[in-house]
């Protein structure tokens, strides 16, 4: 009897404690007077996210409109307090005036050992993100975009002709896969300086290593989890599992490429060329060492942002356009004007004077942005101004894009695709933090420039000619995937019918 009444003590002191540990940091928020969803132990309030029941940025959606009245937000993920920041001004004070509280993003947790690729300029801490940021910066000056711009167009002419084969052979586009090759030749050329050929190569390297990055499998999600949850196993872990294969791919081709401009002392002026004056220059840089993984990072970060990000929007923008035929009328429009006017031949700046076509970019992104939040991290105490809340050093910090951006107080309607939302008037209404898709502030996404000519020019190539139309196989509407970055879920099918011009 001792021994059994023995054993239930200790059953019962043993989950006191787990209920304890799991719930000890509940009343962090109430004590700040911050209001916010209760939590429940284990889980915090990301219960559904956790168990893939629910896309991330519709549960901050619903989190935003439940507390809609709230600057600040309290959330807990698992038993990590979690602060939500909705109101306009607090976040231009987080993002811009008050960077130097919230510079780091605090998302991952990463190794130089077990994950070469992800010591990237994404997920640098400040201090060794600052001096890479800078030089990487003037690859995407406007200079170095005219330059890169006959390539892109290249890239785009090769798209074309392939739209063209497909209509003639009267199949379906699938705009994911197609954006995805046409994209992933624009970075080859541009980023690597190499002719990857995606667009007739169905067995092109780069793309299925692409493909296998961005594609969402149980092994990535559990591998992703344990480093979140247990980094001490996810590093025993690494050390026993290889790499994968689009690791060793990608570190073994920049570095390749790198070695072999070196070394015939080929100068293209892009973003390998900026990664060997880093490497030539290590007196830059105190406390970075300049390592072939540190590159190669960087090079994999221009990689899969340029081609990932911009197909999914380009796919994006179709869809919306095939489903609003006016719009699309209107766009077409524009673009023969400027054909018209300036001749077959479309040039850099053709590209700034399409007004309609950036109201279609913009609104494509402001209704699909490419991530759902900004993440920052707190760097010292801070007290949001005009309030008694107090925040401690290393305060998790998420700003929800998505739910901002489907505000109907903001954007009237804010299922209904409307580019004039983005015309002079409209934007003069709202506050510049109601549309962050690329962030704001110094941390603001460093290729946007690069990303908005690939997009739109690719957008224009298939428009010149032809007019996107849905078809039996277009799923109306979109299934997104509960996860982080915003993709559709199944293929974007859609019709393409040849303009007849005479």
């Amino acid at each position: 009897m001792m021994e059994s009444w023995t054993t239930l003590c200790g059953i019962a002191i043993a989950i006191l404690l787990f209920y304890y540990y799991f719930t000890s940091t509940f009343n962090f928020w109430k004590s700040r007077g911050v209001r916010g969803p209760r939590p429940i132990p284990i889980f915090g309030n990301i219960k559904n996210v956790m168990l893939g029941k629910k896309f991330i940025g519709d549960y901050l959606t619903d989190v935003y409109n439940d507390y809609k009245d709230e600057p600040l937000i309290g959330i807990f993920a698992k038993r990590t307090p979690i602060l939500i920041v909705n109101n306009p001004e607090f976040i231009k004070d987080i993002l811009i005036k008050d960077f130097s509280t919230f510079c780091e993003r605090g998302v991952l947790n990463i190794s130089k050992k077990n994950d070469p690729l992800t010591h990237n300029l994404l997920n640098l801490e400040y201090k060794n993100w600052k001096p890479l940021r800078k030089m990487l910066t003037p690859i995407f000056t406007s200079g170095k975009l005219k330059k890169m711009f006959p390539l892109i167009l290249e890239c785009a002419d090769h798209l074309e002709q392939n739209v063209k084969e497909m209509v003639n052979q009267e199949k379906l586009v699938e705009c994911r896969e197609l954006t995805a090759k046409y994209t992933t030749d624009v970075i080859g050329i541009c980023a690597f300086g190499i002719d990857i050929n995606a667009l007739s190569d169905e067995n092109s390297e780069f793309r299925k290593m692409g493909k296998a990055i961005v594609t969402p499998s149980w092994s990535n999600l559990l591998w992703y989890l344990t480093k979140q949850s247990a980094p001490w196993l996810y590093d025993i872990l690494a050390n026993v599992i290889p790499e994968s294969e689009a690791t060793k791919f990608f570190s073994h081709t920049a570095l390749e490429t790198i070695n072999h401009r070196q070394m015939h002392n080929i100068i293209r002026h892009d973003f390998i060329d900026i990664l060997i004056e880093l490497k030539n220059r290590p007196d830059k840089f105190k406390d970075i060492e300049l390592t072939d993984s540190l590159l190669a990072a960087q090079a994999f970060l221009f990689f899969v942002t340029g081609f990932e990000g911009s197909s999914t929007t380009m796919s994006f923008a179709l869809y919306e356009l095939a489903l609003n035929q006016k719009i699309q009328d209107k766009l077409h429009e524009e673009i023969d004007e400027e054909y018209t006017k300036h001749g077959s031949d479309l040039i850099y700046d053709n590209i700034n004077k399409m007004t309609y076509l950036d109201k279609v970019y913009k609104e494509t992104l402001r209704k699909y942005p490419p991530v759902t939040a900004h993440f920052r991290k707190s760097t010292s105490n801070y007290t949001f101004r005009g309030t008694n809340v107090n925040i401690p050093k290393g305060q998790e910090v998420w700003i929800p894009i998505y739910a901002i951006q489907q505000d109907p107080n903001i954007y009237p309607e804010p299922d209904v695709f409307n580019p004039e939302r983005f015309n002079e008037e409209n934007t003069q209404t709202r506050q510049a933090t109601s549309y962050l898709p690329f962030g704001d502030g110094p941390k603001s996404c460093i290729g946007v420039r690069f990303a908005d000519y690939q997009i739109k020019v690719g957008i224009i190539k298939i428009l010149r000619n032809y007019k996107v139309k849905t078809c039996e196989k277009t799923e109306i509407p979109i299934n997104n995937p509960k996860a982080f970055f915003l993709a559709p879920k199944n293929e974007i099918y859609l019709k393409l019918t040849k303009i007849d011009r005479d």
